[in-house]
């Protein structure tokens, strides 16, 4: 037997080191060729580190959260064979450090391998004994599902990394018979436990960005009220003509058409700044990073020339993106390289947000919520589809006039949608 030791490889970009985000093995597991071993972030996303080899896993060289320079030693795997150390040189190399309970999983924003090694079945047993002051591993919708059931999550096994409980074990302990107490007593029940969650992986990169954004850039926001009864008016006859055929259109690829007709006429907008070369880079290409809500934390996957795309090109490719980001594949090179972000909160947008600049890039543009409100209009009082746009721009590269007609330009493209598409 020998021992094969896989160092944190060089990931590119010279990146000197990287964070390690979690664990997919622990010591004594059984490894083979090709399953992810560990995850760790760089400062643009998630890169999944796989096993070449076969064998058992002898060591861990890190801790989640720990931050490793490349070429240092990752993890020691026994093999069949020599492996790639010497015995003598082996205890001095590699650092054994126990398998993390409590980190949470992270799931890899990069296009990844499949885990060799599938996920073990549900657990037969009924139930498992935790102390009464033992947090079990839960993701808030586990939790919130067991307390509309009136599960106990203590009691409840979890087969998933480290021991986390999943919806599927708490149908498999229904299953098994196990009565919950009442929903009514489980949600007035007294509670006294706390969670402590370790900030890594993607949350400390999302908090280091927008600290950082906040700090350098100085931000200020416009808000603009735009009635958008005739763009919406347009979006449903356009989905009820070609909708089977083309696909269904949502608002966000006329606000992205918008955008792009607007930037025309204002460069300075589409643009990155290098605040340490004292660069301001201007774009033709409008790449519209359009951010999205995923289930370790906010991503912004880019809509690369959306100058070349029609309205259905667009749609398809937010909803492309939009898929891979929540399902933790979208790439490096999706995830990098806008000139100005979209947002958007929905239905939850409310009236008005400030949202924060995506460095190098010098302007967000906010979607809020429409709502129906009487407005006057020659006169009449009549129902109007109204939204807001909440915006925020950096005043060293974007005077306050500039944002305030960039914004209206978009106001005057969506009230009148046939000019979208007057060239």
């Amino acid at each position: 037997m020998g021992t094969h030791v896989i160092k944190m490889p060089d990931i590119g970009e010279g990146i000197a080191e990287v964070e390690l985000s979690v664990w997919h093995v622990k010591v004594g597991d059984m490894v083979v060729e090709d399953q992810v071993l560990a995850d760790v972030m760089t400062d643009k996303a998630m890169v999944d580190i796989p096993s070449p080899v076969n064998g058992k896993v002898i060591a861990l060289g890190g801790v989640p959260g720990e931050v490793m320079a490349v070429g240092s030693i990752l993890i020691s795997i026994e093999v069949e064979g020599a492996g790639n150390v010497k015995e003598s040189a082996q205890p001095a190399a590699v650092k054994e450090t126990p398998a993390p309970v409590a980190a949470p999983k992270i799931e890899a924003v990069v296009e990844s391998k499949p885990v060799a090694a599938p996920r073990p079945a549900v657990c037969q047993g009924p139930m498992v004994a935790r102390e009464a002051d033992e947090r079990p591993l839960a993701s808030p919708a586990v939790r919130k599902h067991a307390l509309d059931l009136g599960i106990q999550l203590r009691l409840v096994r979890g087969t998933g990394p480290a021991g986390r409980v999943l919806h599927e074990d708490l149908d498999a302990y229904l299953a098994q018979g196990q009565q919950p107490q009442s929903t009514a007593a489980a949600a007035y029940a007294e509670r006294n436990d706390e969670e402590q969650i370790p900030v890594i992986g993607m949350r400390r990169k999302i908090a280091q960005r927008m600290q950082d954004a906040t700090r350098r850039a100085a931000h200020f926001s416009y808000v603009e009220e735009i009635d958008v009864t005739a763009v919406e008016e347009l979006r449903a006859h356009l989905n009820e003509k070609h909708g089977a055929t083309r696909g269904k259109l949502t608002l966000l690829p006329f606000l992205v058409r918008a955008m792009v007709v607007a930037l025309r006429d204002f460069p300075q907008i589409n643009a990155r700044y290098d605040d340490e070369a004292q660069v301001i880079t201007r774009l033709g290409a409008v790449h519209v990073g359009v951010a999205t809500q995923s289930d370790i934390g906010l991503m912004v996957p880019v809509v690369r020339h959306a100058e070349a795309r029609s309205l259905w090109d667009s749609a398809a490719e937010i909803s492309r993106l939009a898929t891979a980001a929540r399902n933790g594949k979208a790439s490096r090179d999706e995830l990098s390289g806008s000139t100005i972000t979209l947002t958007s909160l929905g239905a939850l947008g409310g009236i008005v947000s400030t949202p924060v600049l995506n460095l190098p890039e010098v302007a967000i543009v906010g979607v809020n919520k429409i709502v129906e409100r009487p407005m006057v209009i020659k006169g009449q009082i009549v129902v109007r589809k109204m939204m807001n746009l909440s915006s925020s721009f950096d005043h060293r590269v974007v005077d306050g006039m500039d944002a305030a007609q960039f914004i209206q330009a978009i106001r005057g493209l969506l009230e009148q949608p046939a000019t979208l598409f007057v060239e």
